[in-house]
């Protein structure tokens, strides 16, 4: 496979209508039903099937938009393309994309969830281990999100919480503020707040323990909730504040894990990112970006705000990101590598 044979792949997102959901959206170029309200777009998108409750229990594979792959999935780019696309990045073990990116829009505030530890999985095989992280895109004045636990609170203080259905009153908030990124180990207590929408990073996996839905607060249906699975994989340890590009800096790396790492790039048409590594998703935030081949390798892709792209790594280091003015966007570079074992608790698993 050469590089003349891959490019920048732009996909259509999924939408995930949410009784939480809201209409902003819009304002990053998805097509919204009239009187919907729609919580998710799922922007890149590969997985052979969801549960009921965490996307609708059909598989979720993106369509690519552009180029001699139009109108297929991404999942045929993952066969085909193979290491060209890849690099020596580890597909889940059902040999799949190993990433989901969604963006979040909450008009009100989202079920309190853990997702299972890379233990929990390894003793319960219908279980999937969940990684992510939240970049805030824009906040209502006022929003905040939840992570962690507030200093001193025991399991034995949180399962009466439980109870006493006053679980909120334990969990730490957190000023929404646009830049800020938030990572959401594996059994991390967590909740997206009313008035945020959000670029989500995630290992693809929909695994999800719930432990309070809001149902009085906003006078909703509750949901099955899964409050002792919660607490087989629950840390109740103190939860680590938000990373965010340092002042004066027009790139860097604020999150990095063993599953993707998260750049941020800000700033003016001449700056300068960082080099690219291997196969990487890019999501811009605002403004517009050219993905363009230097060599003529690939016809040049064009994105808006609120559009995604899967940039293959035999793309390499000839690939140019030009902006025309100011944009903000992210780089997700993928991982883990080959060279790593496929342990328990490898993404997909």
């Amino acid at each position: 496979m050469t590089r003349r044979t891959v490019y920048p792949l732009v996909l259509d997102p999924i939408l995930k209508e949410k009784v939480w959901g809201g209409r902003r959206l819009e304002h990053y170029g998805k097509v919204l039903a009239a009187g919907s309200h729609v919580g998710e777009s799922w922007e890149v998108a590969d997985m052979p099937a969801t549960s009921p409750s965490g996307g609708g229990g059909d598989e979720a594979r993106s369509l690519i938009l552009n180029g001699l792959l139009a109108g297929r999935r991404l999942h045929d780019a993952v066969v085909e393309w193979g290491s060209a696309l890849l690099g020596d990045v580890l597909l889940t073990p059902n040999g799949d994309f190993p990433l989901l990116v969604k963006l979040l829009d909450a008009r009100e505030h989202l079920s309190v969830q853990v997702h299972p530890t890379a233990a929990y999985v390894a003793a319960h095989p219908g279980a999937h281990l969940k990684e992510e992280s939240w970049y805030v895109v824009e906040a209502e004045p006022g929003a905040y999100l939840f992570k962690g636990l507030k200093d001193g609170v025991t399991r034995d203080t949180f399962v009466a919480a439980v109870a006493g259905g006053s679980v909120a009153e334990l969990l730490k908030a957190w000023p929404a503020v646009p830049g800020d990124v938030y990572h959401l180990p594996s059994g991390t207590v967590h909740a997206l707040g009313a008035g945020v929408l959000v670029a989500e990073v995630q290992t693809p996996s929909d695994t999800t323990f719930r432990i309070y839905d809001w149902a009085k607060e906003y006078n909703r249906a509750g949901r099955e909730l899964h409050v002792d699975a919660a607490l087989a994989s629950m840390d109740f340890g103190p939860a680590a504040g938000p990373n965010r590009l340092p002042p004066g800096e027009g790139f860097a790396r604020l999150v990095e894990t063993d599953y993707f790492s998260i750049w941020e790039v800000r700033g003016p048409a001449t700056l300068k990112p960082p080099a690219k590594e291997g196969c990487e998703v890019v999501m811009v935030l605002s403004g517009e970006l050219t993905l363009d081949a230097v060599d003529e390798s690939y016809v040049a892709v064009r994105l808006a705000a609120g559009s995604t792209a899967v940039l293959p790594a035999a793309a390499g280091p000839v690939t140019a990101f030009r902006a025309a003015a100011d944009v903000t966007y992210l780089r997700i570079q993928l991982g883990p590598r080959q060279r790593e074992t496929t342990a328990a608790g490898g993404p997909g698993t």
